[in-house]
């Protein structure tokens, strides 16, 4: 459903189809040219911690966890095996601490609480100090077609402080 994926607590897939006329499944020239460009990159899905041990300043590192709720509808860690909750949040921030030590650069990308909360400042004040950029973003993703659009997400990064 418009390019969802999404599992249960079972850890199986559970979207439904969509509507789609002519779907485009497989983009040869843009797949030669993303395996090229990605030839020299080790690519990991590993939790987090795991992978401090490899940090320098020749190491980025683009962290997209699940997002934070802003609404009871848009908590798709719910729907996972994995919970990723205000202390895995937590954790994460204490793992970008160390690699702003390490000289590593880091980009975090997450939900602005204030979209629907104009007075949560959750990230703001757990990510005090790092530099925090809002951004529209537009979301394609919703059973009802009225309410996708524009929202504001968070780009949090390390790039000042190394």
């Amino acid at each position: 459903f418009n390019g969802l994926y999404r599992v249960n607590a079972k850890g199986e897939f559970n979207v439904p189809f969509g509507r789609y006329k002519n779907p485009r499944i497989c983009d040869t020239e843009n797949l030669v040219e993303c395996s090229r460009a990605l030839k020299h990159v080790d690519i990991m899905q590993k939790d987090f911690t795991s992978l401090g041990r490899l940090a320098s300043h020749r190491t980025f590192y683009y962290l997209d966890p699940p997002y934070k709720p802003i609404s009871r509808s848009s908590s798709f860690t719910s729907y996972s095996e994995d919970k990723f909750d205000d202390t895995d949040q937590e954790r994460l921030k204490n793992f970008c601490d160390k690699l702003t030590e390490k000289g590593a650069p880091f980009l975090l990308s997450n939900s602005d609480p204030r979209n629907t909360d104009k007075s949560n400042n959750y990230f703001d004040d757990l990510y005090e100090g790092y530099k925090i950029e809002r951004v529209s973003a537009t979301r394609l993703i919703n059973s009802e077609a009225t309410r996708r659009g524009e929202i504001r997400e968070l780009l949090i990064s390390n790039y000042h402080l190394i």
